[in-house]
């Protein structure tokens, strides 16, 4: 993949981007050691944006630069996590709350076109293109309650939790209950009710603190 030919922004920010969409999909699980070389051959840059992305990704606590043994991949932190679905759940519930005041019909479309779109992944067991979708939705959301700039921040925030999404979400079923999570939250933004669109949003949000005991159990070299 040779990204220096690449549009928009610098090649050390597309590389971050690549680096970081591995580092969440576990193509580059937790504990790796990161090798500049390596990564300058198989993205077709220089060693000097690789080192600039690593810089970044370390200031976002997913790698950690090691004096005289290498940039690693961090390990899942649970505290980490938990903080960030602290903040994510503050937004998103006065965002919700505010969808139930006034809501873009051109947004509801959209919410429907997104959650059939995650039925269909969750049916095919694609987890991949069912967090896509999942994006979409909280993306979504926040337009039509006129605060992108809500899920800008949310969007930083969530990627503390998503490796461990990752491993959550490998079952249809565990998926579907997230789509009929989602549908619960859109009946009561429908239903112009924000007691019960936060409840939904709240709950919703918790589930990764449901799943996380079982994940932890089955994958203890990944977490810290």
């Amino acid at each position: 993949m040779n990204i220096a030919r690449g549009q928009g922004g610098s090649v050390a920010y597309r590389l971050e981007q690549e680096l970081l969409k591995a580092i969440i999909e576990l193509e580059l699980p937790p504990g790796i050691r990161l090798s500049e070389q390596e990564i300058a051959e198989r993205y077709g840059v220089s060693r000097q944006p690789v080192r600039e992305a690593l810089i970044a990704l370390s200031r976002q606590r997913f790698v950690e630069v090691l004096p005289q043994r290498g940039t690693i991949v961090v390990k899942i932190s649970v505290r980490e996590m938990m903080e960030a679905r602290f903040l994510r759940e503050a937004i998103e519930s006065a965002v919700v709350r505010r969808a139930c005041e006034n809501f873009s019909a051109t947004s509801r479309e959209r919410i429907d076109d997104a959650l059939d779109a995650q039925r269909r992944a969750a049916a095919k067991g694609d987890h991949l293109a069912f967090r896509r979708f999942d994006e979409l939705f909280h993306l979504t959301l926040a337009e039509g309650a006129d605060c992108p700039m809500a899920w800008s921040i949310v969007g930083n925030l969530k990627a503390h939790m998503d490796r461990a999404c990752q491993l959550t979400l490998q079952e249809a079923s565990a998926m579907q209950v997230l789509v009929t999570q989602h549908e619960q939250i859109m009946a009561a933004v429908d239903a112009r009710d924000p007691a019960a669109a936060e409840a939904a949003m709240r709950y919703h949000l918790t589930e990764i603190l449901r799943a996380l005991p079982e994940t932890e159990r089955q994958h203890p070299e990944l977490f810290e």
